[in-house]
């Protein structure tokens, strides 16, 4: 069969590779219909991901209908449409004792510690196939990954209906922690660099937003959140300099979430954590979200088509990337398709 491959950093290449097999009574092989390209996979390819190793078949997000079961599965049958979560946990540490496997020490993700879902088969456990109860379209079964991402840090900040949330950056994950928070009855507002995404953020929900550059930015902010700041802040622009800023604007007694997975560390002075008695909290992968993120897709209460800006046949992988990279004014998920 055939898959994507990068075999070192600038180097992606589509390569032909056994087909999977049956190993365990509990795997499920599923021909994959669709994927979507990350931006993790864009550092993966340019050597910027600390976490991956090399060669990789990449790809994290990707869904596809199963086509053969081991002898213990009860869950899903051939032909069940299903999403996939990337994460492989050893149920026996600490992290996943406590029932937090997304952040397990022997974590290992599809597509980056070991080979993903960007090719036409994949054998993984069962206990990582969710299953769709209605015939769904295909291009949007690897969405389901990213909005678990956004599922996860709603969770984490304890979102609810009576919240004001600032989402710094609206990328996909910034989009798919919107429509999740909007969908929970939060305010939104949301900021960007570029004018095309936050179009994309207004047509998605988002109460207000704002354009980084903005002189009036934080008069604007303010002005929505309350003078003394904003209760929450979602930071998935993930720099140094962008958590530093989170500090700055969440709120005493407020929230901040972060998504980063940079090394560099940020100037942050302890007195602005301990006087304003901020919650400072993590957010990685998705922990079992994937159920919940599936009933939504079905419920219509999300709208991820609108995240698809473009479609490309998996065989077109270099340009697909060309894309995303040298025009990520006209881009936000780029979609590979598989059949």
């Amino acid at each position: 069969m055939k898959a994507i491959k990068v075999t070192e950093p600038f180097h992606l290449n589509l390569v032909e590779v056994p087909d999977p097999e049956i190993k365990d009574s509990h795997d499920v092989i599923l021909k994959i219909l669709s994927g979507g390209i990350c931006g993790s996979d864009i550092q993966i390819w340019n050597g910027t991901n600390s976490l991956a190793t090399y060669p990789r078949i990449i790809g994290h997000e990707f869904g596809g209908v199963v086509v053969e079961t081991g002898s213990d599965v009860h869950s899903v049958k051939p032909g069940d449409l299903a999403a996939v979560d990337p994460v492989l946990s050893c149920g026996s540490c600490y992290a996943c004792r406590i029932g937090r496997p997304n952040v397990c020490v022997s974590l290992k993700v599809m597509g980056v510690h070991c080979d993903g879902g960007f090719s036409q088969y994949v054998c993984v456990p069962e206990s990582n196939v969710h299953k769709f109860f209605k015939n769904f379209p295909a291009p949007l079964l690897s969405l389901v990954e990213p909005y678990t991402i956004g599922a996860q840090v709603n969770s984490r900040a304890s979102i609810s209906k009576d919240d004001c949330v600032f989402i710094m950056g609206s990328g996909p994950i910034g989009l798919t922690v919107l429509q999740t928070a909007k969908n929970l009855g939060a305010q939104v507002i949301i900021s960007d660099l570029l004018p095309q995404r936050l179009k994309s953020a207004r047509s998605m929900g988002a109460d207000e937003t704002l354009l980084a550059s903005d002189p009036l930015f934080l008069q604007r902010l303010y002005s929505f959140s309350g003078q003394d700041g904003v209760p929450v802040v979602v930071d998935t622009v993930c720099t140094p300099a962008s958590l530093e800023e989170a500090v700055s604007f969440a709120s005493p007694a407020g929230k901040i979430v972060c998504l980063g997975l940079k090394n560099q560390p940020s100037a942050i002075a302890m007195s602005e954590i301990t006087k304003k008695e901020l919650t400072l909290v993590g957010s990685r992968l998705s922990n079992r979200r994937f159920d919940e993120v599936i009933r939504h897709f079905e419920a219509g209460d999300y709208t991820p088509d609108q995240l698809i800006t473009h479609q490309i046949h998996y065989s077109q992988i270099q340009e697909a990337f060309e894309l995303l990279i040298k025009h990520p004014e006209l881009t936000l998920k780029v979609g590979l398709t598989f059949e």
